[in-house]
């Protein structure tokens, strides 16, 4: 097992308890996973689904083909959609989990609406995202450049092969650009900040629906 795979194993099981605090599941709690992965390349893939105590609760909804992700957890409601309007009613779920996909869905008005849907669509959420501050880009694992203006980051990628990395794949976030989406998005929520050797890795975010009248309080 490569380091970076040993991080990220040891990150998203350090979210996943975060995850668990924070929701406090039950038999009937109803989970949406808003971005699943077809074709798994690492075992921290689909990690919901692979702890979530009662994954026949959980509805896995994505843009991409699922009959594979459907023969691994056939227990899993999935559906797939067109990346804009979650094809579901107001508050259909109790949670929604998203982990590192906001990075992937548009620039900061796409990201805008997607974070509005799943206050729309759930009670309370845990979305994660990479820190764009972090030294380390994670998805292509390069050093520093990500911090420079995108066409030459997209640039350095295509002269390195990497240009499925290019373009819409990937719109980070900085805490600070973060926390504007997430006032604009209209739901309570506090950020939790994992690091990793002195540096802010990625970001937790716990939201809480502006309509729920329980629940703990974020700032």
């Amino acid at each position: 097992m490569s380091l970076a795979t040993r991080v990220s194993e040891f990150n998203r099981r350090r979210k996943w308890e975060l995850f668990l605090n924070f929701v406090r599941p039950e038999p009937t709690t109803t989970i949406l996973d808003v971005g699943y992965t077809e074709r798994e390349f690492a075992p921290t893939d689909n990690f919901i689904e692979k702890y979530y105590p009662y994954p026949h609760n959980i509805t896995a909804l994505g843009v991409s083909d699922c009959s594979e992700f459907r023969q691994r957890y056939p227990q899993v409601r999935t559906l797939t959609y067109d990346g804009s309007i979650f094809p579901f009613a107001d508050k259909s779920f109790d949670v929604c989990w998203s982990n590192a996909v906001i990075e992937h869905v548009g620039n900061r008005a796409r990201q805008l609406s997607f974070l509005q849907e799943i206050v729309r669509v759930s009670r309370i959420a845990f979305v994660t995202t990479p820190n764009r501050l972090f030294p380390i880009e994670v998805h292509t694992r390069t050093p520093m450049l990500h911090m420079l203006p995108k066409w030459l980051f997209d640039a350095f990628l295509r002269g390195t092969g990497r240009r499925w990395a290019t373009g819409d794949y990937m719109h980070l976030l900085s805490e600070r650009e973060l926390r504007g989406l997430l006032d604009r998005a209209g739901a309570r929520y506090s950020i939790i900040q994992n690091g990793l050797v002195g540096f802010t890795l990625d970001f937790a975010v716990l939201l809480v629906s502006t309509s729920e009248k329980s629940g703990p309080h974020y700032a």
